[in-house]
């Protein structure tokens, strides 16, 4: 089961965002692997990446559920620093910690580490995080 899980796991696309309804991908694939989630929940990953989870587990493929939410290409987050307060909302809504800064002092977004999930966004009471088109 582990090695499935692993596999499985592998195909997400880590952007930890929870749009297939679990905490993250590690978890989205357990449940997969358990025969308690479909293939079809994953919106980053798109219809490509249901596919391939269906290759593994052996099923039927079909696209991902749209009412999930839209397969974007990656796409970063952005922080428009004159307009940064400090707050660290995004901070602390951010799963792989990619936005560093500190209380009253604004706030970048690390590349290299952002997944693209949008948490951020929503959790910033000033708006200054817009999601622009990865390099």
């Amino acid at each position: 089961m582990t090695d499935l899980v692993e596999r499985l796991d592998r195909l997400l696309p880590q952007t930890q965002c929870g749009q297939c309804g679990f905490d993250g991908c590690h978890p989205y694939a357990e449940a997969m692997a358990r025969g308690e989630a479909g293939i079809d929940h994953c919106p980053p990953g798109g219809d490509a990446g249901a596919r391939a989870l269906a290759a593994v587990l052996g099923v039927a493929p079909r696209p991902y559920d749209r009412n999930r939410g839209m397969h974007k290409p990656g796409e970063l987050a952005f922080i428009i620093e004159a307009d940064c307060i400090g707050c660290t909302k995004c901070i602390q809504a951010c799963p792989v910690d990619a936005i560093l800064g500190g209380p009253k002092h604004m706030h970048t977004v690390l590349d290299a580490l952002c997944t693209g999930c949008e948490l951020c966004v929503p959790a910033c009471p000033v708006d200054c995080i817009v999601m622009q088109a990865g390099a």
